[in-house]
């Protein structure tokens, strides 16, 4: 097995993406990447939702499934609020620079 260096794997995804200024919908690639976490932690918290109500009606979830998918939901979670409060940090920090 080869193992290449970081450079050349930067050095390849920077060619491969250095073309495409918007994403296919026209929106630029790094608001499309916060959109697209968000509409993942919905899709987790709508599943984990559905899980624990399938096992409060009874309707055949076990509860393997509705902790498993509760647990994930909570851990998306708790990483899209540390992305904020860091991003919330660099903002306030830019705003307390002195020039």
């Amino acid at each position: 097995m080869e193992i290449q260096s970081v450079i050349q794997i930067l050095d390849a995804n920077q060619v491969s993406s250095a073309d495409q200024t918007t994403s296919s919908d026209g929106k630029a690639p790094f608001a499309g990447l916060f959109q697209d976490a968000i509409g993942n932690l919905q899709a987790l918290e709508d599943k984990a939702s559905t899980a624990v109500q399938g096992l409060l009606d009874g309707s055949g979830v076990d509860i393997h499934s509705a902790m498993i998918a509760t647990s994930n939901a909570d851990t998306a979670f708790e990483l899209s609020l540390a992305v904020r409060n860091k991003g919330m940090a660099v903002f306030q920090q830019m705003m307390n620079m002195q020039f």
